[in-house]
C-alpha cells in the first residue's frame, strides 16, 4: 500500500456524501462508500486489495472508530431512554425469538448446520450503520428514541454471542473474552466518572483548549486502543471494544471539542476508509461456486427484516423496524471468524455478506420513508 493508493481510497469515500448529497434520495452516506468498495475491490476491478496488512489495519482502527462514534452516539444520559430500555429489550428479544425460529428453519433447508449462527446474525442490528443513518436522515421523535436501546441491546448483545454460535468448541474462551473486554470498560467508566465528578477533567480540557494540546483526544484514543488490545488477546472483536468504550463516554458525558475532534478524525477519514474496505474485501464472484447459497443470502436478509418486523405487534412503526434490521459488523465478523476456523461451506461468507446487503438496502429504504413521514422539528 503506497500514497497513491491512499490517494484513491479517499477519493473513493467521496462517493457516499456525493449520493447521500440529494437529500431527496435519503442515500446514507456508508451505502456509497461500500458501492465504489466493491466496484474497485476483489469482486470488481481488483484494484483495491483488501488483505494487504496495512490497508486491513487501518480498516480495523476505522472499525473500532466507527463503533466508538456510534456508542457515544446512544443518549445514555437521556431520561426518556433510560425509562424506553424495558421496551428495547423486550422487542429485541422478540426479535431474537423469531430469529432463532428463523434460523432453524434455514439451516435445515440448506443442510449447513449453521442454525445458531444464522439466528444471531438475523437478530441483529449495526449501531455502526443504523445510527448514522437516523443521523443524515435527520430522524428525531419519541420512536425514534425507542428505538436506541434496542439496537444498542440487539447489537452488543449479538456481538458477544457470536463466537459462542460460530465456534461452540471454543465459546468458553470468546465469553471470558467478553467478559474482560466489558468489566474493562466498567474499570474505565469509574476512573473516568471519578475523574469528572473531581473537576480534574475540567482543568485538564481548559489546558488542552489553551495550549492545543488535544489531550481529550489523545487519552480517549489511549483507552480505546487499550480495550481493542484486550480484545484482540482474548479473541474477540474490536468493535465490541469500540462499542463499549462509547457508551462508557456517553455515560459520563461527551465534551463538545472531543467530539468535534471525534467527527473529523473518524467521519473524515477513518469510517470511509472502513466502508471502502469492507466492500473491498467482498467476493461476491464466490456464491458463482454454489448458486443455491445465493438464495440462502437472500433469505437471510429477508429473514432479518421479517423478525424485526415483529416488533410491529410491539407498537413499532414498521418503517423502523425495517431499519433496526440492518446488519454490517456482525455479518462482516460472521463471515471473516467462519472462514479463518474453516467451518463455512464454499461460498458461505459471501452469502452471510449477500444477506447483509439485502437489510442495508431495505433500511435504506425504510429510513427514507420514516425521513418523509416524520412530523418538520420545530428547531428546523
Amino acid at each position: 500500500m503506497d500514497f497513491t493508493i491512499l490517494a484513491v481510497i479517499v477519493l473513493a469515500g467521496l462517493v457516499g456524501p456525493t449520493l447521500a448529497y440529494p437529500r431527496g434520495w435519503h442515500v446514507p452516506v456508508v451505502v456509497g462508500e461500500l458501492l465504489v468498495g466493491i466496484i474497485l475491490g476483489h469482486t470488481g476491478l481488483g484494484y483495491l486489495n483488501a488483505s494487504n496488512p496495512t490497508f486491513s489495519f487501518l480498516a480495523e482502527v476505522g472499525f473500532g472508530l466507527v463503533m466508538f462514534v456510534a456508542g457515544t452516539h446512544v443518549p445514555v444520559r437521556d431520561g426518556t431512554l433510560q425509562r424506553s430500555l424495558g421496551r428495547g429489550g423486550a422487542r429485541a428479544a422478540l426479535v431474537g425469538a423469531g430469529s432463532a425460529v428463523l434460523g432453524v428453519l434455514l439451516a435445515s433447508a440448506f443442510g449447513t448446520g449453521h442454525a445458531a449462527m444464522y439466528a444471531v446474525l438475523m437478530a441483529s442490528s449495526s449501531a455502526a450503520l443504523i445510527l448514522p443513518i437516523i443521523d443524515s436522515l435527520e430522524l428525531h421523535g419519541e420512536q425514534v428514541l425507542q428505538l436506541l436501546p434496542q439496537v444498542a441491546i440487539a447489537d452488543a448483545a449479538c456481538i458477544v454471542a457470536l463466537p459462542l454460535a460460530i465456534d461452540p468448541t471454543h465459546a468458553g474462551r470468546a465469553g471470558l473474552g467478553a467478559l474482560a473486554v466489558i468489566l474493562s470498560g466498567a474499570a474505565f467508566f469509574g476512573v473516568l466518572f471519578f475523574v469528572e465528578r473531581r473537576g480534574y477533567r475540567h482543568r485538564l480540557h481548559v489546558v488542552s483548549e489553551d495550549r492545543h494540546f488535544a489531550l481529550e483526544l489523545r487519552i480517549s484514543l489511549a483507552i480505546l486502543f487499550s480495550l481493542a488490545a484486550i480484545a484482540g488477546l482474548s479473541h474477540v472483536s474490536v468493535m465490541l471494544a469500540g462499542f463499549v468504550f462509547g457508551l462508557v463516554v456517553a455515560a459520563i458525558g461527551e465534551p463538545r471539542r472531543l467530539a468535534r475532534q471525534l467527527f473529523a478524525m473518524t467521519d473524515g477519514f477513518f469510517s470511509p476508509l472502513f466502508f471502502v474496505w469492507l466492500g473491498a474485501s467482498l467476493d461476491l464472484r464466490a456464491l458463482q461456486a454454489r448458486p443455491t447459497l445465493i438464495l440462502l443470502g437472500l433469505l437471510l436478509g429477508v429473514g432479518a427484516v421479517l423478525s424485526h418486523s415483529l416488533t410491529r405487534f410491539a407498537g413499532q412503526p414498521l418503517n423502523l423496524g425495517a431499519l433496526a434490521a440492518a446488519q454490517l459488523g456482525v455479518p462482516v465478523a460472521a463471515a471473516t471468524v467462519g472462514t479463518s476456523l474453516h467451518v463455512l461451506v464454499p461460498g458461505e461468507s459471501a452469502a452471510l455478506i449477500l444477506g447483509a446487503l439485502v437489510t442495508i438496502a431495505v433500511a435504506t429504504v425504510a429510513g427514507g420513508s420514516a425521513a418523509r413521514k416524520q412530523p418538520v422539528s420545530s428547531t428546523q
